[in-house]
């Protein structure tokens, strides 16, 4: 019993783990697309005033 106690605690340490990581690359992704946005329109705006 004890080894189903260590095995699933450590289990859901790894899924707590994941869980992190994927909502990081979710806000990097989020991040990403929105400076490439301003970029853009940034870049646009320039290319209309000339």
């Amino acid at each position: 019993m004890d080894n189903l106690i260590k095995f699933i605690n450590s289990f859901l340490s790894y899924g707590l783990v994941f869980v992190l990581i994927v909502a990081l690359v979710i806000v990097a992704c989020l991040i990403g697309v929105q400076l490439r946005k301003r970029k853009d329109s940034k870049e646009l705006e320039t290319t209309e005033s000339k």
